[in-house]
C-alpha cells in the first residue's frame, strides 16, 4: 500500500488532510516541525528513508504575512528553501509532491479570476517567498510536482478569520470590516479533499503535474463574509459595518482582488471546490465548537 507523508502536521490544514486520507483507508504519516524540519536536507532524507512515501503533501509554511516583511530571510527558508529540499528528495525517491501555495503570488489588482498560468507579481515578502517555493517544485519536478494555491483559508484546527469573528460577535456591539478586498473563503476540509484526489490522480497517471487553484467557488468581500458568519450565528448582520483597507493599515499590502480561476481542474476530471456559502454552512458547527472550546493549536506553519 502506498504511504503518504504530510508535513506541517501541527498546523490548520494537515489534520484535515490526514483525516481525509484515513477515511479512504490510505496509510499516512503526519510530521510536525519538531519531527521534520523541511529546511534541513538531512531531516527530510531521514523521513523519506523511514517512510518511503509515494506522495508528499507539503502543508508546512511560514504563514505570518506581516512578520515576513521584517523577517523575509526566515520566511524564505520555510517557504522557498523548504519546498526545494522536499522537491529534491521527492525527485530522488520518485515520489509525487503536492505543495500548498497562495494567492499572494499575484499582484492582487486584477478584475477577473486569475488563471493558473496568469503572470505572477507578488507585492509582499510573503508572496515572494511563496513564489520561490512554487518555482522550486515546478522546476525540479516537471512530471510529478503539483502546486495548489489557496486563499482565505479557515478551519476548526487553528486561529483564523471565521473563528475570530465568532469570538468578536460575542463581545462587540458592532464590527467594522473591510469591503474593498475580494476573495474566496475556503474550508480546510474541502481543500484537503482536493489534495487527496489530486494525489490519487497523480499516482494513477490521470493528472498532469502543474498548478491548480484550491479555492472555493464564488467570491465575496471580508464584509460580506462576516455578515454571513453573523447570520449563521443567529446574530443581526446589520451589526457588521463596511469600511476600507485604509482603516486597517498593515505592514504587508493585502491583495484587493484574490479571486482565482478553476479551469485547471477540468483537465484533471476533478470538480472545483463548491460555493463558499455552502461550505461555510457545513463547517460552521465545528468552527463554533472549536472556538468556544478554545481549541487553538499551533498554526505558525500551515
Amino acid at each position: 500500500m502506498s504511504v503518504w507523508l504530510v508535513t506541517g502536521a501541527g498546523g490548520m490544514l494537515a489534520p484535515d488532510v490526514l483525516e481525509r486520507l484515513a477515511a479512504d483507508g490510505i496509510q499516512a504519516v503526519g510530521r510536525g516541525r519538531a519531527d521534520l524540519d523541511i529546511t534541513d536536507p538531512e531531516s527530510v532524507r531521514a523521513a523519506m528513508a523511514e517512510h518511503r512515501p509515494a506522495v508528499v503533501v507539503n502543508c508546512a509554511a511560514w504563514t505570518d504575512v506581516d512578520g515576513a516583511e521584517t523577517q523575509e530571510e526566515a520566511a524564505l527558508a520555510v517557504n522557498g528553501t523548504g519546498p526545494r529540499v522536499l522537491a529534491e528528495a521527492c525527485k530522488e525517491a520518485g515520489a509525487v509532491l503536492l505543495h500548498v501555495s497562495t494567492d499572494y503570488v499575484f499582484a492582487g489588482d486584477g478584475t477577473k479570476p486569475y488563471a493558473e498560468d496568469a503572470p505572477t507579481g507578488p507585492r509582499s515578502a510573503y508572496g515572494r517567498t511563496k513564489l520561490a517555493g512554487e518555482g522550486a517544485v515546478l522546476d525540479l519536478l516537471p512530471d510529478t510536482g503539483h502546486v495548489v494555491r489557496t486563499a482565505w483559508l479557515y478551519g476548526a484546527g487553528g486561529p483564523n478569520f471565521v473563528r475570530t469573528m465568532i469570538k468578536l460577535e460575542a463581545v462587540k456591539d458592532t464590527l467594522d470590516v473591510v469591503d474593498d478586498q475580494r476573495g474566496q473563503p475556503t474550508w480546510t476540509a474541502d481543500l484537503a479533499d482536493r489534495l487527496v484526489r489530486l494525489g490519487q490522480g497523480a499516482l494513477a497517471g490521470t493528472v498532469k503535474a502543474g498548478v491548480h487553484h484550491g479555492t472555493s467557488s464564488g467570491e465575496t468581500t471580508w464584509f460580506e463574509f462576516t455578515r454571513e458568519i453573523f447570520r449563521l450565528l443567529g446574530a443581526d448582520p446589520e451589526r457588521v459595518r463596511p469600511t476600507t483597507s485604509a482603516a486597517f493599515v498593515r505592514p504587508a499590502p493585502r491583495p484587493s482582488y484574490s479571486v482565482l480561476g478553476h479551469e485547471g481542474w477540468r483537465a484533471t476530471g476533478i470538480e472545483p471546490i463548491r460555493d463558499w456559502r455552502e461550505a461555510l454552512a457545513e463547517a460552521f458547527p465545528s468552527l463554533v465548537a472549536a472556538e468556544r472550546g478554545n481549541d487553538t493549536p499551533d498554526t505558525t506553519r500551515r
